[in-house]
């Protein structure tokens, strides 16, 4: 099959746009570097793979790239050669990490010693040895810590469920500190779950939608942590996982009305009070708020700035008029004590660390502290330094359960009503779809048109038939046959 035709077949795929423009690109360098002509079929064999990843990189060619050729054989292995050798997913795998940490410290750059430890941070040494693996793996790729928590609570549970013992330990595994102990980690762990098939991750997923009735995005979640671990941990290629899947009818979401907010909003003083107002006032997410910083709040422009929000993206939303004076208070607030906290040696703040390794002081600017902070230093979970932290999830959401207990509402509202509340009245005010759907950060407006079902007018304003009945509201009596 020639370049040519197989181009064909990949737009044919399903294939992202990216692979579709490059895989014939690299099908057609490979054919160079194997020295054979691309009108022919090409010889694949895991030497000539691992060759021609070397000759790519020994060009200067950065990961990610080297990580897409590779991902051009195995397709042209599956699609042309229809044969099922050479393996090739554990070198996709190793190149997805040294990606990973180009991207943390530049193209072709290699952490040292004192990198390779901030990054990783702390791990309890008596954790299980399987668990400490998969969390310096998620650390190293920069996963968020909610999301490390998430992940390793499913790979517990799934290994547990597997008959897997990942109890911690009496005695403590010593902390790794090179890319050999590193690799020796990693070799220890898979060869402790070797036994471990793609028919356990079949029968475990099933499982959680069979028995235990768990919502798709729950499922979904326990998926991705699983795969993880198998191809990401064990270098092992997972076929087609015929699963059965969660099926829950979709729920409307719960919305306050007008009335109900204004009921809502005198029972919190404060910073409580402020975290509403904007909630509801912006759209913002319960931990959108929380970690709101100083400098993406912007006063002259009139908007907020929501960084690194659900799926990792940007988006730009309203500044409301009503709490503008009131954050504008707060932050004036923030300014004293991040000043109070940098006269006491601390005043240090979490970054990502790519920015954390390439601006070291950063962390200590003032645009960089939380609007919201926590009213005490507190360790952190990671690089075990003291910081100052956002106020955590109890702090508004506990209340705000008190708050709808005490004005009596019947609705089973969570904070993330609050967001609800905002985008169905935008859209009984008149607002266009499209600004709301910006607005929140949807990336496919069926899921803004959601709101449209919960709306006082959805559509067409229908007039109920029993709206019709005469003023004593009396239904005709109806004759008997």
């Amino acid at each position: 099959m020639s370049v040519r035709e197989f181009a064909r077949v990949v737009r044919a795929g399903e294939f992202g746009e990216n692979d579709k423009k490059w895989f014939p690109a690299w099908l057609r360098r490979y054919a160079e570097f194997v020295k054979q002509n691309d009108a022919v079929q090409l010889p694949l064999t895991r030497e000539l793979a691992v060759a021609f990843s070397q000759s790519l990189r020994d060009g200067q060619v950065p990961a990610w790239q080297r990580r897409q050729a590779v991902r051009t054989l195995m397709a042209y292995r599956d699609l042309v050669l229809q044969v099922d050798e050479p393996k090739l997913n554990d070198m996709v795998i190793k190149l997805g990490e040294i990606a990973e940490r180009e991207k943390q410290f530049g193209s072709f750059g290699a952490p040292g010693l004192s990198d390779e430890r901030r990054l990783i941070g702390e791990i309890d040494p008596r954790e299980s040895p399987i668990l400490q693996c998969v969390r310096r793996s998620l650390r190293v790729q920069g996963k968020a810590l909610q999301t490390e928590r998430a992940y390793i609570g499913w790979i517990e549970r799934f290994l547990r469920y597997c008959g897997v013992d990942v109890s911690p330990t009496d005695r403590s595994t010593p902390l790794v500190t090179d890319l050999a102990s590193d690799q020796a980690l990693q070799s220890q762990t898979a060869a402790a779950l070797a036994h471990l098939r793609d028919s356990e991750i079949r029968a475990y997923l099933t499982m959680l939608a069979v028995e235990q009735n768990v919502a798709p995005n729950t499922q979904g979640q326990a998926k991705s942590a699983l795969l993880m671990l198998f191809q990401t941990i064990l270098g092992r290629e997972v076929g087609f996982l015929d699963i059965v899947a969660a099926d829950k009818p979709e729920k409307l979401p719960v919305v306050l009305s007008r009335r109900e907010i204004s009921l809502l909003l005198p029972e919190f003083e404060g910073l409580r009070r402020l975290m509403f107002l904007v909630m509801y006032g912006a759209g913002l997410r319960h931990a959108e708020c929380r970690r709101l910083r100083v400098k993406d709040v912007c006063f002259d422009e009139g908007h907020v700035v929501v960084r690194s929000g659900k799926g990792d993206k940007d988006r730009i939303t309203v500044l409301p008029d009503r709490c503008r004076q009131d954050l504008m208070e707060q932050v004036e607030r923030v300014r004293r004590q991040h000043t109070r906290d940098l006269a006491s040696g601390f005043g240090g703040v979490y970054l990502p660390f790519a920015l954390e390794k390439k601006y070291p002081n950063e962390n200590r600017e003032f645009g960089w502290q939380w609007v919201f902070p926590a009213h005490r230093l507190a360790k952190d979970p990671r690089s075990g330094g003291m910081r100052r932290h956002h106020v955590g999830e109890e702090f508004f959401g506990d209340f705000f359960k008190v708050a709808i207990d005490r004005v009596g509402l019947a609705k089973n509202a969570v904070p993330h009503s609050l967001r609800h509340s905002f985008a169905t009245h935008l859209l009984e005010g008149g607002s266009d779809i499209r600004t709301v759907q910006e607005l929140l950060g949807h990336k496919d407006v069926q899921t803004t048109m959601i709101y449209t079902h919960v709306m006082n007018k959805p559509g067409l304003a229908v007039r109920s038939p029993a709206d019709g009945l005469d003023s004593i509201g009396q239904i005709p009596t109806l004759g008997r046959p």
